[in-house]
C-alpha cells in the first residue's frame, strides 16, 4: 500500500539538541503524551522534520524520559513492540514514520555523483521525467526531477508542468502545487500550467484541484525539470491530503474581491425552469446585484451593467442572455471555471470600470468520447467531446435550443400570440503541437428571436471566434498570443402594415489581438506583462423599408470606429512569509477615427441645437482625437496566521465604450457608443479593505470587505432623451460623477453534509450633476440614487446531501427595491392637465424576496454501464410572491392609476432529465 505522510510537529515535550561527533543528541521527557500534539518549539530547536500519516499514530501515547540520545534510539524505544516503522535521513534531517510498511532512505540523491550526461555539468532548460499517473497498484516511489550533478547549489530550482484530469486529460484550472514545510505554492492558470521554485533536495508536494482527490508526491529535485500531475475523482490509489492548500486559498491569495465558482456548484443552485445558469449563480455572490427578475445584466459594487467585462475564453460577450433574460448565454456543459474580479482587477484586463467576469471553457476529453444531453420544459441541450488525435488533439461541442412557444400560450390573453426561440452553439478545439506549444480555437454563436403579441419582432445574436497559441520559452518564461473577432447584432422589424413595414439594424464588431507573458523570476517575484489592441467598428442604426411595398424613408446613423490599446506590467512580490504585494501598471489609449462628421459646440455652453457649430469631416483612418492615461492596480496581503489575513487594494480604470439605454437592465435594443470629442471616457477609482478568517480546520470561510469608489463621466440622460436614430446623441446625454460605497459579509461552509454560503451586502451608488455648462441639473444638483441602487441585499444558498445519490438545494434572496421616479401631482397649464413628477429616483418599488428549492437525484454509480442519468426537479418562487419588476402609471377616465409589473407572480415547478455517456 502506498504511503504518504503529512508534515506536523512533535508535541508537548522539552527538547534539547546538542551536536557531538557530527550527530544530534536529544533530551526528552514525555508523560502519557499524544504523538499528534503539535509544539512549534520543535521546529526551532530541532533540525528534524517528521512526516507521517495521521491515521497510523493517532491512538499512540508516549511516556519516556531520556537524556542525550540519538533520534534513532528515541524512536526505537517509542515504537518497540508495535507495528510502526521509521526511517531517518541524517543528511536531510527528515524522519519518516509508517505503519506496516518498511522504509528506507537510500533513494535520496548522492550529490557527489558526477553528471553522466556526456560528462557535462550544464542543466538543460527542461529535463523531462515520466508523467505521474494515479497508479492502481502500490507505488512507494521517489520521483526524481532533472539530472544528478556535483553542483552543490543552494539556490532554488524552478520546476514547471501541468495538472490534468486523469480521466479526460483536461487541464485543471486553479489547481495548487504546495510545499507545506517551506510554505511555497503555485496555482495553475487557465491551461493548467504551474511554475514553482524550490531548493534542491527531497520535498513532499501537495497537489490539489477543485473536486479532485488531494494527493502528495515525494520528489527529489536535482535540477530544473518538468513534472506533470494527473488527478482523479474516482481512481484513488494515494492517500488523501489532510492539510489542504485549496481550503486556504482565500487566505493566501493576495488579490481581494475575487470570487470563484465551479460548474458543480452552479448546477446545484435552483433557477427558473431548472436550467443551470451561470449569471444567476453570480448574482448570489456578495456585492453583485440585479435590477430585477429576468434581467440580463448585473451590477457590481455600484457599477452599471455595461461596466462589466464578460469574457468567454477571452472573447467579449456583449449580450450574455437569452429569452428576455431568463437564461444566460452560456451552456453550462462546456464551462470549466468562472472567476469574478470585483476589485484588485489584474493589470492584463482593461476597458471596463466595475468588474471582469472571466469564463473558461473546457478543452474536451483527450482520451475517450463522452457526452451528455438534457431535456427540460423550455430547453434541450446536447454536448459531445473527445479526441481527434488521442492525447494530442481534442474537441468539445455543445448546443442548446428552446421550444418555449407552448409556455407563452399559458400566459394571459394579451400574450397568447407571442413567440420566442433561441439557440446557441460552442465548438472548442485544442491541439498540442509539442511539449512547448499548444493551439486553441474557440467559436461561439447565439441567436434569439421573439415577439410579444405584436407585429414587432426582435432578433439579436453574438458571434465570436478566436485563436490562441501558448508557448513555453523555458522554465521561467511562457506566453499566450491571441487574435479574435467578436460581433453583436440586433434587428427590430415590423410587417403588420405593408406601407409602414420597416427593419432597424444595429451591430458592433471588434477585432483584437493580444500578447500576454508570464516571467517567473524566483520564489519572491513573478512578473506578468503584455499588450493588446482592439479595433471597434460600430453601426449605431440603419432604418430601412422591410420590402418593396414599404414607403418608409431610409435613415442611417453614421458609423464610427476607434482603436483601444493597452500595455501593462505587474509583479507578484512575496516580501516576507507574512506580507505579499501584487502591483501593476496599465497604460491605456483610445483613438477615435474617421471617416466621421464631427459636430462641435460653443465652449463652456450646453451641447444643444442653439450652441451647435459647423461640422468637420475627417477622412477614413484619420485620428480625430485621443484619450490616454495610466491605470494603477495594487493589492497587499498580511497573513496574521495561517487562517487569518488582512488585505487592502486600490484599482483605477478607464472605459472608452458606453451603452445608451432607456432601461435599467441590458436590453437587445441597447446602443453601444464610442467615446468621441463630445463624449469623454468613464473613469473610476476604488479603494478596498478586507478581513478574512477561516474556522474549524478551514471548513468555514468568513470575510468582510469594505470599499469606496469614485466614478467620473458616467453617462445619464436628460429628461425626454431620444436614444434611437439620434445623429447627435451628445445633446441628450449628460456626464455625471458618482460615488459608491459599501460593506460585504460572507460566510461559507465548504465541507460536510450541509454546505453553502450566506452573503449580505450594504451598498450605495449615488450620482450628481451640478455643472451649469451641461444645460440642466438633476435634483437641483444634489446626489441622487442611480437606477440600480439597492442598499440591502442578502442571499442564502445551501445544499444538503442526503446520501450519495440524493441532494436538496435551496436559494433564498432578499433585496431593497430599486429607485423609481413617480408622478406626485397634477396641474393645469395652457388649458390642459399635466403631471408633476418627483425628484429623480426619489421613491422605490417594493422590496424583493424569493425562495427556490430543488432536488437532484443521481442514477446508480455502476462503472461499466454505458450511460449515467439524473433528475432535477423543484420549485422556483416557492412562496408565490408577486415581486415588482417595475411600477407604471396609466391615465384612465381622467384618473392616473398605478400598476405593479411582476415577471413571475406565482410558484413555478420545473423538472429536468440529464444523461451522460
Amino acid at each position: 500500500m502506498q504511503r504518504f505522510f503529512i508534515l506536523i510537529y512533535l508535541v508537548s515535550m522539552s527538547l534539547v539538541a546538542a551536536a557531538q561527533g557530527g550527530k544530534t543528541l536529544i533530551t526528552v521527557n514525555f508523560e502519557n503524551t499524544s504523538f499528534v500534539e503539535v509544539v512549534e518549539k520543535v521546529e526551532t530547536m530541532s533540525p528534524y522534520y517528521f512526516y507521517y500519516d495521521l491515521s497510523d499514530i493517532k491512538d499512540i501515547k508516549i511516556s519516556i524520559k531520556a537524556a542525550n540520545i540519538s533520534i534513532n534510539e528515541l524512536l526505537a524505544r517509542v515504537f518497540k513492540g508495535s507495528d510502526i516503522f521509521f526511517a531517518v535521513d541524517e543528511q536531510m534531517k527528515y524522519v519518516f514514520v509508517s505503519k506496516q510498511v518498511k522504509l528506507q532512505t537510500n533513494l535520496f540523491a548522492n550529490e557527489n555523483e558526477e553528471n553522466t550526461q556526456s560528462g557535462k555539468n550544464s542543466v538543460p532548460d527542461i529535463v523531462a521525467v515520466k508523467d505521474l499517473k494515479n497508479a492502481t497498484s502500490p507505488d512507494d516511489t521517489l520521483y526524481e526531477i532533472g539530472i544528478k550533478s556535483n553542483d552543490r547549489r543552494s539556490k532554488n530550482i524552478i520546476i514547471t508542468g501541468y495538472i490534468r484530469n486523469f480521466k479526460t486529460g483536461e487541464p485543471i484550472v486553479g489547481g495548487v502545487v504546495f510545499e507545506n514545510k517551506l510554505k511555497l505554492s503555485s496555482t495553475t492558470d487557465q491551461y493548467g500550467f504551474y511554475t514553482l521554485s524550490l531548493p534542491p533536495g527531497i520535498h513532499h508536494l501537495n497537489v490539489q484541484g477543485s473536486g479532485m482527490k488531494d494527493l502528495i508526491y515525494q520528489v527529489n529535485i536535482l535540477s530544473e525539470g518538468k513534472l506533470n500531475f494527473d488527478l482523479s475523482e474516482k481512481i484513488v490509489s494515494l492517500k488523501e491530503v489532510i492539510v489542504s492548500t485549496q481550503k486556504v486559498i482565500n487566505i493566501q491569495r493576495v488579490q481581494m474581491g475575487v470570487e470563484g465558482l465551479t460548474i458543480q456548484t452552479i448546477k446545484k443552485i435552483p433557477t427558473v425552469f431548472g436550467e443551470a445558469d451561470i449569471l444567476k449563480a453570480v448574482l448570489t455572490l456578495p456585492g453583485v446585484k440585479t435590477v430585477g427578475e429576468a434581467s440580463t445584466g448585473f451590477n457590481v459594487r455600484g457599477g452599471s451593467a455595461d461596466q462589466n467585462l464578460i469574457l468567454f475564453n477571452d472573447a467579449t460577450i456583449f449580450n450574455p442572455s437569452h429569452f428576455f433574460g431568463l437564461f444566460s448565454a452560456f451552456n453550462p456543459e462546456i464551462i470549466k471555471d468562472i472567476k469574478l474580479y470585483k476589485s484588485s482587477i489584474p493589470a492584463k484586463y482593461g476597458g471596463r470600470l466595475s468588474s471582469v467576469l472571466d469564463i473558461t471553457g473546457k478543452e474536451g476529453n483527450k482520451k475517450n468520447f463522452t457526452g451528455s444531453a438534457g431535456i427540460g420544459p423550455v430547453t434541450s441541450r446536447f454536448n459531445l467531446e473527445g479526441p481527434i488525435a488521442k492525447e494530442k488533439t481534442s474537441f468539445i461541442f455543445g448546443g442548446r435550443a428552446t421550444y418555449a412557444d407552448w409556455l407563452l400560450k399559458l400566459l394571459p390573453q394579451n400574450y397568447k400570440k407571442s413567440k420566442a426561440f433561441f439557440y446557441d452553439a460552442n465548438l472548442i478545439i485544442s491541439h498540442k503541437i509539442d511539449a512547448k506549444n499548444d493551439l486553441y480555437i474557440t467559436s461561439y454563436i447565439s441567436q434569439d428571436r421573439f415577439n410579444l403579441n405584436s407585429d414587432t419582432a426582435y432578433e439579436y445574436g453574438n458571434q465570436n471566434i478566436n485563436l490562441k497559441w501558448k508557448h513555453v520559452w523555458n522554465n521561467k518564461l511562457s506566453s499566450v498570443f491571441t487574435i479574435g473577432d467578436d460581433r453583436y447584432t440586433y434587428t427590430i422589424s415590423s410587417d403588420q402594415n405593408p406601407v409602414n413595414a420597416y427593419k432597424l439594424n444595429f451591430n458592433i464588431n471588434q477585432f483584437y489581438g493580444k500578447a500576454d507573458f508570464n516571467y517567473f523570476i524566483n520564489s519572491k517575484h513573478a512578473l506578468s506583462f503584455g499588450l493588446n489592441s482592439i479595433l471597434y467598428k460600430l453601426h449605431p442604426g440603419n432604418y430601412n423599408p422591410l420590402d418593396k411595398l414599404s414607403l418608409v424613408k431610409p435613415e442611417t446613423v453614421e458609423a464610427e470606429q476607434g482603436i483601444e490599446s493597452g500595455i501593462y506590467i505587474a509583479d507578484q512580490f512575496k516580501i516576507s512569509q507574512k506580507i505579499s504585494l501584487e502591483a501593476g501598471l496599465r497604460y491605456s489609449m483610445f483613438n477615435f477615427m474617421g471617416p466621421k462628421n464631427v459636430t462641435t459646440y460653443k465652449s463652456g455652453l450646453p451641447r444643444d441645437e442653439v450652441n451647435k457649430l459647423p461640422t468637420t469631416f475627417y477622412d477614413k483612418g484619420k485620428f480625430i482625437n485621443t484619450y490616454a492615461g495610466p491605470e494603477y492596480r495594487a493589492s497587499l496581503r498580511y497573513a496574521v496566521t495561517n487562517s487569518f489575513s488582512l488585505k487592502g487594494g486600490y484599482n483605477s480604470s478607464r472605459q472608452y465604450i458606453h451603452v445608451l439605454s432607456n432601461t435599467t437592465a441590458i436590453a437587445p435594443t441597447d446602443i453601444w457608443k464610442l467615446s468621441d470629442p463630445n463624449i469623454t471616457p468613464q473613469q473610476g477609482q476604488q479603494l478596498s479593505f478586507g478581513v478574512y478568517k477561516n474556522l474549524k480546520s478551514n471548513t468555514i470561510e468568513t470575510s468582510i470587505e469594505v470599499y469606496y469608489k469614485k466614478i467620473k463621466d458616467y453617462l445619464d440622460y436628460k429628461p425626454g432623451a431620444k436614444l434611437v436614430l439620434n445623429h447627435n446623441i451628445e445633446t441628450d446625454v449628460i456626464n455625471t460623477r458618482g460615488k459608491a460605497y459599501g460593506i460585504e459579509f460572507s460566510l461559507k461552509k465548504t465541507e460536510g453534509k450541509v454546505t453553502g454560503w450566506v452573503s449580505y451586502t450594504y451598498s450605495r451608488i449615488l450620482l450628481q450633476l451640478n455643472d451649469p455648462a451641461s444645460g440642466t441639473t438633476i435634483n437641483n444638483g444634489a446626489y441622487y440614487p442611480a437606477n440600480y441602487d439597492k442598499p440591502h441585499d442578502i442571499t442564502l444558498v445551501g445544499n444538503f446531501k442526503i446520501n450519495q445519490r440524493v441532494g436538496v438545494s435551496w436559494n433564498v434572496t432578499y433585496s431593497t427595491g430599486r429607485p423609481i421616479t413617480l408622478p406626485v401631482a397634477r396641474f393645469y397649464y395652457a388649458g390642459s392637465q399635466r403631471v408633476l413628477y418627483s425628484n429623480r429616483n426619489e421613491y422605490r418599488v417594493p422590496d424583493y424576496f424569493r425562495t427556490d428549492v430543488s432536488m437532484n437525484i443521481e442514477g446508480n454509480y455502476k462503472i461499466k454501464q454505458k450511460t449515467h442519468n439524473s433528475w432535477t426537479f423543484g420549485f422556483y418562487n416557492l412562496t408565490a410572491r408577486k415581486n415588482a419588476y417595475s411600477v407604471y402609471f396609466v391615465s384612465e377616465s381622467g384618473v392616473i392609476n398605478g400598476y405593479k409589473l411582476s415577471i413571475f407572480g406565482s410558484i413555478i415547478p420545473f423538472v429536468n432529465y440529464n444523461i451522460r455517456f
